[in-house]
């Protein structure tokens, strides 16, 4: 691997291809060389690789002399919460997240729960570049501690966010498809500790993903579908594999892009505090400044990123961010995403305003989106941007992340490098369907042959 080891969301890479054992021992050691001899929580999703990833890190963080707190395998946003609420000086996360199977990573967190700073990331990188590692003798190696509560400790706070008698009183049938992933540990059992009527589907645990592949787009998600009409539920919820988002389904069966939901979620958010900052990412709904605009709420843009949402959203004081991937960072419980507790704002806004979540979302403005992605080696991407944007030089562009395109006033497309993945992703928005769909298929086009060319 490059020294540039951090992308959008942590490192990631394929097992014993780029994350080797040797590569897992060496960063280990770079990130206990950063955090000094101090109390670390160490946690990791369901992959099948990840007790491999897990105990290589927690080898080289004891090596450096830090204490490992293990708290065995639970969401990405449990492991957060436990950090900042329990004093620790920061946590390592192993996932992927989104990624297929193959694929693992690691996320280092600070100790006020949130992802590190991109300036700390660098300084990991370097301290890996440099073999700058800090390995104690003997008598000073760390000690292993077992952690058990993150969970319940996880779940107390997001019901202090929201009112469970109301949502107890509604009566919800919820449909739940963590994805073989490990928001079947805490989703459904909140949930039917709210009063729900809780189903479930692929809710094993199981690092190959038979269900479903972790990414839970609208796509992916026609046995959900299925299942909340086949039910009767009131709402299907799709985590993805470490649970910090969250992909909803109506009781029709549609399943919704995350800007969407989030757009219902600001949209009552701004009711209740009318005139508030929320950050959102650059590849959000036009629909989002739309519902601002309405309730006198000002968006702030971000490039994407859970990392980058997650600072600015400290920095400016606001209280919700969102991306349109399902993410949603409620700060009033932790300034992260977080799939559980998204999930549970969902159940307080059908609670409140009384109306299937169809009917809620058709009283948004209405925007259809389209969305695609064309492979692109990592060291093309630079490359290929500059002559994007060349070509684009005579349209309207902005270029906060990637290339945004205006191809008319309420047409847009975007063309971004993934920080995750050797792709280009392209996300299109238009009043007309149609429209967005053609604009993905013209760009797929053009991208395809600015590559080739490139390459």
């Amino acid at each position: 691997m490059s020294t540039r080891l951090f992308g959008t969301n942590g490192i990631r890479g394929v097992i014993n291809q780029e994350l080797t054992p040797q590569f897992l021992l060496d960063i280990g050691m770079a990130i206990g060389a950063h955090f000094k001899q101090s109390e670390i929580i160490v946690a990791c999703d369901a992959r099948t690789s990840s007790q491999m990833v897990k105990s290589a890190i927690t080898s080289s963080l004891l090596a450096s002399g830090c204490n490992v707190h293990d708290a065995g395998t639970i969401p990405t946003p449990s492991l957060q919460y436990a950090v900042s609420r329990r004093g620790f000086a920061g946590g390592v996360m192993i996932t992927a997240s989104h990624n297929p199977a193959p694929f693992n990573g690691i996320k280092v967190i600070g100790p006020d729960g949130v992802e590190v700073e991109r300036k700390t990331e660098e300084k990991i990188e370097r301290i890996y570049a440099e073999r700058n590692f800090q390995l104690k003798p003997w008598n000073q190696v760390g000690e292993e501690f077992p952690f058990t509560e993150a969970l319940e400790l996880h779940k107390r706070g997001v019901l202090k966010q929201i009112e469970p008698k109301r949502i107890a009183k509604a009566k919800l049938k919820v449909m739940i498809d963590p994805g073989n992933g490990v928001g079947t540990l805490i989703t459904p059992y909140l949930l039917r500790d709210l009063g729900c009527k809780v189903y479930t589907m692929n809710s094993d645990l199981d690092g190959t993903f038979p269900g479903r592949q972790p990414e839970p787009t609208p796509e992916a998600l026609a046995g959900l579908s299925k299942a909340v009409k086949a039910v009767g539920a009131d709402l299907g919820i799709a985590h993805d594999g470490d649970a910090d988002r969250c992909i909803f389904v109506d009781e029709k069966g549609e399943a919704y892009y995350g800007d969407k939901s989030f757009a219902l979620i600001a949209d009552w958010f701004l009711t209740h505090n009318p005139g508030e900052k929320i950050v959102a990412t650059f590849n959000c709904s036009k629909a989002i400044p739309d519902i601002a605009a309405k309730h006198g709420g000002k968006i702030i843009w971000t490039k994407v990123g859970a990392i980058t949402v997650s600072r600015t959203v400290i920095e400016t004081g606001a209280k919700l961010g969102g991306e349109e991937n399902g993410g949603v960072f409620y700060a009033p419980h932790q300034p992260v995403r977080d799939g559980t507790m998204t999930a549970s704002l969902m159940l307080q806004i059908l609670a409140e305003r009384g109306k299937p979540l169809s009917k809620l979302m058709a009283e948004l403005p209405r925007y259809y989106v389209n969305k695609g992605k064309v492979p692109c080696k990592n060291e093309l991407k630079e490359k290929v941007l500059s002559k994007l944007l060349i070509q684009a030089s005579n349209l309207k562009t902005e270029t906060l992340d990637g290339v945004k395109i205006w191809a008319e006033k309420d047409s847009w497309i975007l063309l971004r490098p993934s920080g995750t993945e050797p792709v280009f992703r392209l996300y299109a928005e238009s009043t007309q369907p149609k429209k967005a769909e053609q604009l993905v298929h013209e760009y797929q086009d053009k991208l395809t042959k600015i590559i080739h060319d490139a390459g």
